[in-house]
């Protein structure tokens, strides 16, 4: 069965129509487009279109040969195996054992001392990369000639300084609070009144602890909160000066 569906028939299909020809505007077309064409053409540069430029064609008359392309070797010359030995001056002769040689020639170098001396030795260096660079052993940091100096070991002067500027401010916080105790009237706690306010203030923490322990588990109110709330601050004030009297055992008080 065929899938095309073909429109419905009417006998009003058999009414001639009358065609309706439509009118279009004449295109615009600008009076300059031959000059931007021409323009345009001028300057194209070379290779910028599809294929390549058009250079000469070559002739068939100049067709590929064999052995064209193969390097040719130079021609021989005067340098060549045949004439390489000839010589055109002639050495001087070997002297015969008749002559006499040359006598009273003096020569201001001295044989002994350049016999005798030691050659110089070359100035050690290493070798610091895979490229062969070298530089002075010297300067490498691999020799250690900052241990030899003089002042090795020794305390540098700015340092010096710096602990003499750090001592002298020490000195005058020291001063300071020293006046401060003095005007302000500060007790020095001793030993054994240390050690008392300690255990006091562990067993005052005792005590809110075994409070806080004791709390009920839900907190449906406000007033449990809010009990409980201050329970944990005194609890915390009470390390913390549980804490400061372990540390420190010099303990002034107005």
């Amino acid at each position: 069965m065929s899938g095309v569906v073909y429109p419905p028939e009417s006998v009003y299909n058999l009414i001639p129509t009358e065609e309706v020809h439509t009118q279009t505007s004449q295109r615009y077309m600008s009076k300059y487009r031959p000059t931007v064409v021409l323009e345009k053409k001028l300057t194209k540069d070379a290779m910028k279109t599809m294929g390549p430029a058009k250079v000469e064609v070559p002739s068939p008359e100049r067709f590929l040969k064999k052995h064209s392309k193969e390097p040719k070797l130079p021609q021989k010359t005067l340098c060549s195996k045949d004439v390489r030995h000839t010589c055109t001056v002639k050495k001087a002769a070997v002297p015969l054992k008749t002559d006499i040689p040359p006598m009273g020639i003096h020569t201001t170098r001295d044989f002994i001392r350049t016999a005798t001396a030691v050659p110089m030795k070359p100035r050690p260096t290493c070798v610091d990369t895979r490229n062969g660079h070298k530089q002075l052993l010297e300067n490498s940091g691999l020799v250690p000639k900052y241990i030899k100096k003089k002042q090795y070991g020794e305390v540098p002067e700015y340092l010096q300084q710096r602990n003499d500027k750090e001592r002298r401010e020490q000195e005058e916080l020291h001063d300071l609070l020293t006046e401060q105790r003095q005007q302000g009237a500060m007790k020095h706690l001793t030993e054994e009144e240390r050690r008392a306010t300690l255990e006091g203030l562990k067993k005052s923490w005792d005590k809110l602890h075994h409070q806080y322990q004791s709390l009920s588990f839900v907190t449906d109110n406000l007033s449990k909160k809010a009990h409980r709330d201050q329970l944990e601050l005194q609890l915390q004030q009470l390390e913390s000066d549980i804490n400061l009297f372990e540390r420190f055992k010099t303990i002034y008080i107005q």
